[in-house]
């Protein structure tokens, strides 16, 4: 049985998605509602067992009742822009390590989802090595909390038991319920279709052109499988970094939102928030050297078919991945 903690949230929902296609249906959901009440739409047409809060999962835990083959850590408060520490702790630090103790004590696989948010600026480089998490110094509380947990399980000796994934820029469909932590693909696609073009920050950084601040966008369709075989592989521990090795700049993903809508590229540049200007990432790139090592021959999406796809099948229909998602087009389609 799997549990999937976050399953009503945007790579929760989509590793189910994933999960189905796989033929797997014993599946735990769990999730809260009440702030984000619009996640049910995420459920549609995906088959799992039952859900439950993460206080009743907790429950479970506390009773020695929890039965599972494999428990899939990814829900957590992933606002960049969140200042509660206190609440970040708790949701995205706390939980995970009374989740990991439980799961290593009943020897059930446990895999948490971090995330490339905690390697900063990237001043000591984009490596998934373990001797460098130490010297990681993320730029928000969000990114704090994440890299809390990694520090954590490597100090107590375990971070090779377990499966930790640093997600990088991950787009697809699902994210409708995001608000401002939507991709940009998503808000690309609201803008053109409102006003017919896109407005991008102006780089504030020297060594970047305005529009050519550059991260690694990777598809949510990649992101499951890679997640899902991370998980059944007994080979799989410690930390692996999840996106595709290439950086691209924001002018090339609205770009191909642009293309995707067979609409004339049209962008305008705004200043950058002045609170954003401090804890803004202008590069990010994963290294997946570990990642290729054990995934060999995985081919990625390429940004331009993935964006084609996320527009033509999912935003232009307005549609969610569950929903009859037996007709729709399988993970693979664009490799």
């Amino acid at each position: 049985m799997y549990v999937v903690t976050g399953g009503g949230g945007f790579i929760g929902s989509s590793f189910i998605w994933y999960l189905n296609q796989q033929g797997i249906e014993d599946i735990i959901v769990v999730d809260r509602f009440s702030r984000r009440p619009e996640k049910w739409k995420n459920l549609r047409g995906l088959r799992f067992r039952d859900i439950i809060t993460p206080e009743q999962l907790i429950e479970l835990i506390d009773r020695n009742h929890l039965i599972a083959d494999y428990v899939i850590n990814l829900g957590a408060c992933t606002d960049t822009t969140e200042q509660d520490f206190e609440f970040l702790l708790e949701q995205n630090y706390r939980f995970a390590q009374r989740l990991c103790r439980y799961c290593l004590e009943n020897k059930i696989r446990f895999v948490h989802a971090s995330s490339g948010s905690t390697y900063g600026l990237g001043e000591k480089g984009f490596s998934d090595s373990l001797s460098l998490l130490p010297y990681l110094r993320p730029l928000n509380p969000y990114g704090y909390s994440k890299h809390l947990f990694d520090l954590w399980a490597l100090k107590e000796g375990i971070i090779g038991d377990i499966v930790v994934l640093k997600y990088f820029n991950v787009f697809g469909p699902n994210e409708y319920h995001k608000g401002s932590m939507r991709s940009m693909v998503l808000k690309a696609y609201e803008q053109i279709l409102e006003t017919g073009k896109v407005k991008l920050f102006r780089s504030t950084h020297p060594d970047f052109r305005d529009g050519c601040q550059k991260r690694d966008f990777v598809y949510v369709k990649d992101v499951v499988r890679i997640t899902y075989e991370l998980a059944i592989s007994a080979r799989a521990g410690g930390v692996y970094n999840v996106g595709t090795g290439q950086a691209r700049t924001w002018i090339d993903l609205v770009s191909a939102v642009f293309s995707a809508l067979n609409r004339p590229i049209n962008i305008e540049f705004i200043d950058m928030p002045e609170h954003l200007r401090a804890q803004y990432q202008n590069f990010t790139v994963a290294e997946i050297g570990r990642l290729k090592q054990f995934l060999k021959g995985f081919e990625f999406i390429s940004l331009e078919n993935a964006v084609q796809d996320y527009v033509t099948h999912y935003l232009s229909p307005d549609r969610y991945l569950g929903d009859d998602f037996l007709d729709r087009p399988k993970w693979n389609v664009l490799c």
